[in-house]
């Protein structure tokens, strides 16, 4: 061992098994420790660095096991099986190890958290990489604690039942259910789990902060009643995957006459052709020529083709017609005007609307212009 002994004498050898105090071979484990990080040992050398560190890791005194598990804390030299035996020791010993050691298999990660309580459990959902195995592991079996480090560690992979299960076991607990909302990708039946269950200032940062990800789209709208999803398909306006959306409104059968109207109304025609394509089952492309270009039937064919209600078709041919009639001006707050002009046409049509429907556009008429009105006083105030 000659490459080991350039840096561990006999002396140190016996100071590590057989040292006066504890600090005496605590150095000396350090020492040990260092070496085997740092060299390039032969395979024997090897063999007997591990054969000394395991003696080492069962002595006596805390400090010295502490040095073991300190030093090679994340050190892919540490050996499994003295991970595992750090692992049971006293939480001084076995936090560092447990939080970082590549050491440990997803089997041993799993079985940990079955077996380890809440501390052990917490230590290994924060550790910087996780598969869904053991993620897994810590949903059925950790503590409430451990399941939101596990949720909040966004290098931890989750698979959709794992998600799932999170949120029916703590669907009270708002700092899991945040957790879990405030993870970069949710599958999207989480998503219908959460949305009914969060505070609205979950829901709120949510969408400011992923304002044009096609992601927060989906992730906020699904689920929501008709009048929650059609505000939130205002701040999907500039999501990529509208498609997906819509087709996922579609298989939960949300994707309703009265939703597109609402669309429709204050201008959302991307949503509102994606839509229509998806309910008659013809491609984008031909659904917006027959919307936009095909002549005054051809909005009629595709709309009976979607199988949308003959009594509701004045409307949206008023709908479409105002759309092309107003433009954007380039002006401050665009949309707004936009939304405003376009409500104010399509609530001027003859009522072939539900009352419920006219009351909310109304409202959000309304809305549109109250927030035009603050910013205007803003804009003179500052």
């Amino acid at each position: 061992m000659a490459t080991t002994r350039s840096a561990l004498t006999e002396e140190d050898i016996r100071t590590l098994v057989k040292g006066a105090t504890p600090d005496e071979r605590a150095v000396a484990a350090h020492k040990l420790c260092k070496r085997i990080d740092r060299a390039k040992l032969s395979d024997d050398e090897r063999a007997r660095a591990y054969e000394i560190l395991r003696v080492v890791s069962d002595d006596a005194a805390e400090l010295v096991r502490r040095a073991v598990a300190v030093t090679l804390k994340d050190s892919p030299a540490l050996p499994r099986d003295v991970a595992l035996r750090l692992a049971k020791d006293v939480e001084s010993i076995c936090l560092p190890v447990l939080s970082f050691s590549p050491a440990f298999t997803d089997d041993d990660l799993a079985e940990i958290v079955r077996l380890g309580g809440a501390v052990r459990q917490v230590a290994v959902a924060k550790r910087p990489k996780l598969s869904a195995q053991v993620t897994d592991a810590i949903v059925e079996y950790g503590v409430e604690r451990a399941v939101e480090a596990a949720c909040s560690n966004d290098n931890a992979e989750f698979g959709e039942r794992g998600l799932q299960k999170a949120v029916e076991r703590f669907e009270k607990s708002e700092r899991v259910l945040n957790a879990v909302a405030y993870r970069n990708v949710l599958p999207l039946s989480v998503t219908e789990q959460l949305i009914e269950l969060v505070t609205e200032q979950v829901r709120d940062h949510l969408v400011c902060r992923h304002s044009v990800s096609a992601e927060t789209a989906l992730q906020i709208a699904l689920g929501a009643k008709e009048r929650a999803t059609i505000d939130l398909v205002d701040q999907a306006g500039r999501a990529a995957d509208v498609k997906t959306f819509v087709a996922h409104l579609h298989k939960h059968e949300r994707l309703t006459a009265s939703l597109l109207l609402r669309a429709l109304a204050h201008g959302h025609m991307t949503f509102f052709e994606w839509s229509v394509a998806e309910l008659a089952a013809v491609p984008h492309h031909r659904t917006w020529l027959m919307i936009h270009d095909a002549g005054p039937l051809g909005l009629k064919a595709i709309y009976e083709r979607a199988g949308l209600p003959v009594r509701l078709y004045p409307a949206f041919r008023a709908g479409v017609d105002t759309f092309h009639s107003v433009e954007f001006d380039g002006g401050a707050r665009d949309q707004d005007r936009f939304q405003e002009r376009m409500l104010q046409r399509f609530l001027s049509q003859p009522q072939v609307v539900a009352r419920e429907d006219v009351d909310y556009l109304v409202e959000k008429m309304d809305r549109v212009s109250r927030d035009m009105r603050r910013s205007a006083r803003l804009l003179k105030t500052g």
